[in-house]
């Protein structure tokens, strides 16, 4: 059992690291705070070859493995949170269903912009009644010609303000194996967005609304009977929730762990007092943990064993561990820390985000249960039949 990175692992780590000192140290808080899409981040990290690192070169990726992609998130989010987003959307999420279940021609008019960074693509999953019972979402697409019309709405849709593209998760007929997605564009008509929303974490959202949107045939990406590997894929997705998560908590520790030697209280640095080494201690002790279960869930998916069971497990860790570390960074910092004069705030907000995103950690910590227990644990009620005469 080896616990250290590989010598070309290494070689990546600290070339992406010194990208990220080299490009994206300058602007990290100035990028934290805009309401932009950094395009200029997502095209520099094509050029170096950090979009697509999980993908087949033959599709114009680079064929690296999940490990790769987590340690490029690690890296980046180290130097500047925010362009962490862009190592994401480059290498998790809708971008790996394409890769994985798109046709030739798709991966010919979707996945290479995007690869390239003039694009970004957009998960629209949740509804309004479909959250984490993502089953039950009423988004129809019912056959017309050669194609589809696609009506309902959906909600909470990462980079939706900016997306140029969707992967729409849509129902064909009943019951799960209704369930498959299709892939529409920003302008088609039919397709129109609701006001501008925020989360918390600064990131914008709005609503989106399908009347009867024609999808041709060759833009469905899985029809019916593909939720099953929409959702194998939506599992990996969250290793790079988990990345971020983690990430962004070990850099409000490191904030935080300059200022304590730094910052002096009572003619001492806040380095000196038990209570704040306590502090430390238990953060280390955490963000190590957690990266190990998040490594060990890439590092089985990358053997071609990804277990439902070790990313739920990592990414119920790296939540907490990267939310608890800022929680005690801006506490560590008192009012500075709480001003978004510095990225401790930023990453504070934004890792309590992830604890939602992607999978509650709730409905995971159920998930977890049902392997413990080796049986189900349905959250549906049962349904009740009518009597009949």
């Amino acid at each position: 059992m080896d616990f250290n990175l590989s010598e070309e692992q290494n070689i990546l780590r600290d070339q992406v690291r010194s990208l990220a000192e080299r490009e994206l140290a300058a602007g990290a808080l100035e990028r934290a705070h805009s309401d932009d899409y950094p395009w200029d981040v997502a095209r520099l990290m094509a050029r170096n070859g950090l979009l697509g690192i999980t993908i087949d070169p033959a599709d114009g990726g680079q064929g690296g493995s999940l490990t790769d992609a987590v340690i490029a998130i690690e890296q980046i989010a180290s130097i500047c949170p925010r362009s962490a987003d862009v190592i994401q959307a480059g290498n998790f999420g809708a971008i790996r269903v394409l890769s994985q279940f798109g046709s030739p021609s798709q991966k010919e008019r979707f996945l290479r912009p995007l690869l390239t960074g003039e694009e970004v693509i957009s998960v629209a999953m949740t509804e309004g009644d479909a959250g984490s019972a993502v089953t039950e979402l009423t988004t129809t697409a019912t056959p017309d010609g050669d194609g589809y019309l696609v009506n309902g709405s959906k909600v909470f849709t990462t980079h939706g303000v900016h997306a140029t593209m969707f992967l729409v998760y849509v129902r064909f007929g009943p019951g799960i194996d209704g369930i498959g997605s299709v892939i529409v564009r920003r302008g088609a008509e039919g397709f129109s967005f609701g006001k501008r929303s925020r989360f918390l974490s600064g990131e914008d959202w709005n609503s989106l609304y399908f009347e009867n949107v024609w999808v041709p045939r060759e833009d469905v990406v899985l029809g019916p009977g593909g939720f099953k590997k929409q959702i194998s894929a939506f599992n990996v997705e969250r290793l790079g929730n988990s990345s971020r998560a983690l990430a962004l908590g070990r850099h409000a520790y490191e904030i935080a762990r300059g200022h304590a030697l730094v910052r002096k209280q009572f003619g001492r640095q806040l380095a000196e007092f038990q209570g704040l080494q306590w502090k430390f201690a238990n953060m280390k002790i955490q963000l190590d943990s957690a990266q190990l279960l998040l490594y060990r869930a890439a590092a089985n998916a990358d053997r071609g064993l990804p277990s439902p069971e070790e990313t739920a497990i990592a990414k119920v860790a790296c939540n907490r561990a990267g939310f608890e570390a800022a929680n005690e960074a801006m506490q560590i910092l008192g009012g500075l820390g709480y001003s978004e004069e510095t990225l401790v705030e930023y990453c504070f907000r934004r890792t309590r985000g992830w604890m939602i995103a992607g999978g509650t950690v709730e409905i995971l910590l159920n998930r977890i249960a049902e392997h413990v227990f080796e049986r189900s644990f349905p959250q549906r009620l049962p349904r009740v039949e009518e009597n009949r005469a």
